[in-house]
């Protein structure tokens, strides 16, 4: 199933909010690429290469003893892929395209505060444009987070008044990030559909399908469990009409994410249930949107990965520690108007009971 020599290489772009399900969609399609040669680009937030971790330990680029193999796995180390594609995307797409006789597809998965539209025009450069091709941009979006008004307090309302009045700018910064990778779909997920009921799912419906144009589907998932000719080889050429599709920050010289905090707290060996406690008070009484990292548990030899969204939380022991590795409880917390010292006061305070 190798890629010819004189055909682009079609490229996948996935997309999505804080949570919605991005690794786990790739998983998905790796774990049933029947014999496609797939590269994974994996952009990072925040100081910790975790979503990496995830994936490696999922055995994604690794050979059959669990080794990685050299160049399997490309993470981009700072902030968004839109903002770094000028400094680490390009050498990264350079390497990729030396090897394209050994690929069938690429896939790219943003950071999830990314604005995906910067990254789509990318693909016009013309250092890669004769070799690569977005087949397709993915949004996904998680549907209770979405159902529970995420990206604003009333999302309908700020819909409504935003359709009545277009020099209104009061939508908070989520809304627009959340209209702008949508706007940018090409087919959007609705995951996490377990987890709703009837009504909920039909106001994610119809609140995401505001944002699109007819053309675009909204399939439901979960677990991002699709058939893969759904998500690959949809053939959209996406780069060639990305112009077409508006954004919040078309108009914009430049951008960044300060109204979002990235910050990372490393603490010893914790008790479980006091910390996911604790954790759940601070979503609470603070602006958290998301919360991901690993956690040392005393006298258990395997390390706690633990996952939030808004209020809710996963975790599962991933893998035994390593020798040598220090087990150490590691949080990467990302929201709004975050207070560092008392965040890390707090959790101190529960590493204390563990201790």
């Amino acid at each position: 199933m190798t890629q010819a020599n004189n055909a682009k290489i079609p490229v996948t772009i996935v997309t999505g909010f804080l949570g919605s399900g991005k690794t786990t969609l790739l998983r998905h399609i790796l774990g049933n690429a029947e014999g496609r040669r797939i590269a994974v680009i994996v952009n990072e937030f925040g100081e910790l290469g975790i979503d990496g971790e995830i994936l490696r330990g999922c055995g994604i680029g690794c050979d059959e003893e669990g080794n990685e193999r050299a160049g399997a796995l490309y993470e981009l180390a700072n902030g968004c892929v839109c903002c770094t594609v000028q400094e680490e995307f390009l050498p990264v797409m350079q390497q990729l395209a030396e090897r394209r006789g050994e690929l069938d597809a690429v896939l790219i998965e943003t950071s999830g505060l990314a604005l995906p539209k910067p990254l789509v025009q990318a693909f016009q450069w013309p250092d890669i444009a004769n070799i690569f091709t977005v087949d397709s941009v993915v949004t996904v979006v998680d549907g209770p987070a979405a159902a529970s008004g995420q990206f604003a307090e009333n999302p309908q309302a700020v819909d409504e008044a935003r359709r009545a009045d277009p020099n209104l700018d009061h939508e908070s910064p989520l809304h627009e990030l959340f209209e702008d990778q949508l706007s940018a779909a090409d087919l959007v997920v609705l995951n996490k559909t377990d987890l709703m009921d009837d009504a909920a799912r039909a106001k994610v419906e119809a609140l995401v399908r505001e944002e699109l144009p007819p053309e675009v589907k909204i399939v439901a998932a979960t677990e991002g469990r699709l058939p893969l000719a759904l998500l690959l080889g949809q053939g959209r050429e996406a780069e060639a009409t990305i112009h077409l599709r508006e954004s919040h920050h078309d108009h914009e010289e430049d951008h960044d994410h300060d109204e979002f905090d990235s910050l990372v707290i490393e603490l010893p060996p914790v008790d479980r249930d006091s910390l996911l406690a604790v954790l759940g008070q601070l979503v609470e009484q603070h602006t958290i949107y998301r919360v991901k990292g690993f956690v040392a548990i005393p006298g258990k030899p395997m390390r706690l990965l633990v996952q939030g969204v808004g209020r809710r939380f996963d975790h599962h022991f991933d893998r035994r520690w390593r020798d040598g590795e220090a087990q150490r409880t590691r949080l990467v917390f990302i929201g709004e108007d975050l207070d560092e010292a008392m965040l890390r006061k707090t959790l101190e305070e529960v590493s204390a009971v563990a201790a």
